[in-house]
This record gives structure tokens, C-alpha cells and sequence, in this order.
């Protein structure tokens, strides 16, 4: 039996995928666990996993940002990306961006130690671990220990190319394309990232391990056995980087039919489709929930231009829209405000979905065969919002110039539409996933002398 470490850091939207893949690998027949920070420890024990405490970062998300407790300079830089998706896209990835050498590479020394640690503690035979964490990669690369990558966001996020930077969408959606001279300035500072985070990667290697390879580039350091991208494989996507197996597993969710609703929640389901009426299901994420302002205009235009009744995902903010003037007063079989919901369970009940961009908003509601309108703040969001447009499964609005008439005209474009690419998508994802993911991984994976047999 496989013995396998699941390295996740302390974000749930990374976390929750990474764990119904080393629940897949546990189906598959290995020992799996989940190392992480302790508030995710019921995620491992849900999953069926064993727990390991291990902090790869000093930043954290355990479902709602807002009220993450966290150190009071993660909650300034918190703070200061929501205010700059205000300004719109250029603005928020600028500040990702430098934002990122001090979140995205802290502590590269103790994080070493610490996964060297564990490793002599559990002696695993091999490593699953989030490519967002760098760090972890740095320690796992310079220990010479057998790992897979696993992609969370667009698969851009492994650069391939003298022109690809992590931190610079590959694609725009038609509706949120900047002027190529405003991205200048971004462009300057994400091949600022690349050098520094490169320079850095070869001084820990110089001194931690002179014996091992140095990457070209930094963020382009991954497994040289396998990647797993939580994508769909479209045929249009930029290359994968050379070596390692590419895995698109299409989407890391839960089988459709094991995320039952509670009663709870059937019931406000009920309610709300009341006489045929469809479902609209409107979230943000767990960062971008506040920005309240948009889900109110959202869900403002559903309403008054369109039949169907909108679950809303509103974060901390849900006591703000559940007093907002319009919203307030709608009634009570159209519209039901909370603070989370059960995405996962809700999408076979829901007719279209608002979200972000997210990738596991894009890929359960492609697994789900549910239509979406996508509106786009940072990260890789752009990148995936193009994607679903040009595979005939979304449209896209720039959140910061949103009105209640287009929102409302895109949803009802969205509810009226032909469901056949989404159909067909859905069923070419659902033929992989993460169960298919798990067994090449038992493939391709090496057996480690001495560990975990």
C-alpha cells in the first residue's frame, strides 16, 4: 500500500480539491493524509484521511477571509487587494502581484525544516503538493523527495514560454480586454516576481542543497512524474510543461449524487422553485464575497429582469444585503440570502450560476452542466472567464461597470439557451475526475525504497 502526504496550504478552496483527490487515493487503495494547519483538520477526518499539522504560509482563508483570523499584516494585504478589484482588473493583479514575494515565499528555511520533519516522522513514499506553495515545492525538490504537482487554478499557472508569467493572464475575456499599454506596468511587475522568486530559489538551493538541479525559472519548477490540473483539457490551452504526465482531470468535486442536500436547505429549495420557477445561484468566493456591491446589483438584476428566484452567497456581508432597500424587500419564495451555502449540492438543482471565475466554481458548475456568468476580479479569473466563453459554457461582465438591466439580460440569455456544449462538456469531464486522477497517479508515481511498505 502507497503511503502518500496531501500538502495543502491553509486556504479552503485549495484544501476542500486536494482532499476529495487523497480521498480518491484512499479509494484507490493507498494510506493517505492531509498536512495542513489544525482549523482543516475536520476537512481530513470528513475526506476519510489521516491529519498532519504542517504551515506552509502565513496568510489563511478557512472559509470566509474576512473573519479568518490572521496576523495583522495578511489582514492589511486582505484589505488592500479587495479595495484595489474596486479600481478594476489591471489594478487588483498589480497588487497581487506585489503582494506575492511576501505570501507566497515566506519563510522558505523553516518551511524546509518542517518538511523534514514530517518526512523522517511519517516516511511517505511519495507527495501530492499544491503548486501555489512554493515554498513547499522548494523544500520537496531540495530533499530530493518524490512528489505530484497539483495545479489548483488555470493551467497557466505553470508558465510555459519566454512570454508566460505567472501573474499575467494568457487570455481575456472580449468584455474585460485592457489596452496592451495599461498592462505594461503589469507586465514589468510580474517579470520582476520571476527574477526575484528565481533568485531566490537558487540561493536556498545553494545553500541547502548544492547538489541539486536549479530551475531556469522558479515558477516553473514542478513534478518531474506527474501534474494534476483541476481543468478541462481544451484543446486551445497553452502547453504543459515538458517531462512530467499531464493530467486534466476535468474537475475535483464530490460524484453528483453524494453531496445531498440537507433538509434545511431542500426546503428553502423548494420554496424557491415553487410552480417550475428556475434557480439562479449567485457567489463570489470566499475572498470576493465582499464585495457586496456587486452581488447586490447581481442579484438586483435577476430579479427584475428575469422569472427565476437567486440563492446569494454573501459572506460576512449577508446582513447588509438582507437590509439593502430592493433586496430587502423581495419576496420570500425569490430569494433566500446566507452567508455560505453548499455550492456542490445546490448546482444540480440550479438552472445558471453568478460567480467569479474561480476555478472550482468553473469546474463544478462544468461537472454539473450548469451555464454561468462570470464576473472576473484578479487572479487567474480572467484566463478561465475566456475559456468558458469561448467553449460555449458562460459570458462574461466586468463586475466594476455592472448594472442591474445587463446582468439581468445575461442570465436570461443564459436560462434560455441551448444546454448542448454544456451537456457535452459535462459529460467529457465527468469521464475523468478525480477517481480517474488517483489511479494514474498509482501509475506513474515511484515507489520510494524503504517508505511506507
Amino acid at each position: 500500500m502507497a503511503r502518500v502526504v496531501v500538502i495543502s496550504p491553509p486556504f479552503r478552496s485549495h484544501a476542500a480539491p486536494l482532499s476529495v483527490l487523497g480521498s480518491a487515493l484512499r479509494r484507490a487503495g493507498a494510506d493517505v493524509s492531509l498536512a495542513c494547519t489544525p482549523p482543516f483538520a475536520d476537512l481530513a477526518e470528513s475526506a476519510g484521511l489521516g491529519f498532519l499539522e504542517l504551515t506552509v504560509t502565513r496568510n489563511a482563508n478557512h472559509g470566509i477571509a474576512e473573519r479568518t483570523a490572521q496576523e495583522e499584516g495578511e489582514a492589511a494585504r486582505l484589505r488592500e487587494f479587495l479595495a484595489a478589484t474596486a479600481d478594476g482588473a489591471v489594478a487588483a493583479l498589480l497588487m497581487q502581484a506585489r503582494h506575492r514575494r511576501a505570501d507566497m515565499l515566506a519563510e522558505p528555511d523553516r518551511v524546509l525544516r518542517d518538511v523534514r520533519d514530517l518526512d523522517r516522522r511519517v516516511r511517505p513514499d511519495w507527495y501530492v503538493v499544491d503548486q501555489l506553495s512554493y515554498p513547499v515545492t522548494l523544500a520537496l525538490h531540495s530533499l530530493a523527495l518524490p512528489y505530484a504537482t497539483f495545479c489548483p487554478g488555470h493551467p497557466s499557472y505553470i508558465p510555459v514560454g519566454p512570454d508566460a508569467f505567472f501573474g499575467l493572464p494568457y487570455a481575456w475575456p472580449d468584455t474585460l480586454r485592457p489596452d496592451p499599454a495599461a498592462l505594461a506596468p503589469l507586465r514589468a511587475a510580474v517579470e520582476e516576481n520571476d527574477t526575484a522568486f528565481t533568485s531566490a530559489f537558487r540561493t536556498a538551493l545553494r545553500y541547502e542543497a548544492p547538489q541539486r538541479s536549479v530551475p531556469e525559472r522558479a515558477f516553473t519548477l514542478c513534478s518531474s512524474h506527474a501534474v494534476v490540473f483541476n481543468y478541462p483539457e481544451f484543446p486551445w490551452l497553452p502547453p504543459a510543461p515538458t517531462g512530467p504526465s499531464a493530467l486534466y482531470t476535468g474537475h475535483c468535486r464530490t460524484e453528483p449524487d453524494a453531496a445531498d442536500l440537507d433538509p434545511a436547505w431542500r426546503a428553502v429549495v423548494d420554496r424557491l422553485t415553487t410552480g417550475g420557477r428556475p434557480l439562479v445561484l449567485v457567489a463570489l468566493g470566499t475572498f470576493l464575497s465582499a464585495r457586496h456591491d456587486v452581488l447586490r446589483v447581481a442579484v438586483e438584476g435577476i430579479l427584475q429582469h428575469t422569472d427565476a428566484s437567486v440563492i446569494v452567497a454573501a459572506g460576512d456581508r449577508a446582513v447588509d444585503l438582507a437590509h439593502d432597500p430592493v433586496l430587502g424587500s423581495a419576496p420570500t419564495d425569490r430569494l433566500h440570502i446566507a452567508e455560505t451555502v453548499p455550492q456542490q449540492a445546490l448546482l444540480p438543482v440550479t438552472a445558471a450560476m453568478v460567480h467569479h471565475g474561480g476555478n472550482n466554481s468553473f469546474t463544478e458548475c462544468v461537472s454539473a452542466g450548469v451555464p454561468a456568468l462570470f464576473l472576473p476580479f484578479s487572479s487567474d479569473q480572467f484566463a478561465i472567464a475566456h475559456d468558458a466563453e469561448r467553449a460555449g459554457v458562460g459570458r462574461s461582465l466586468d463586475p466594476n461597470t455592472l448594472d442591474a438591466p445587463s446582468a439581468g439580460a445575461a442570465v436570461r440569455a443564459l436560462l434560455a439557451g441551448s444546454r448542448t456544449r454544456s451537456d457535452a462538456l459535462r459529460d467529457d469531464v465527468r469521464a475523468r475526475g478525480p477517481h480517474w486522477a488517483a489511479a494514474e497517479l498509482l501509475q506513474l508515481m515511484p515507489d520510494r525504497p524503504g517508505a511506507g511498505r
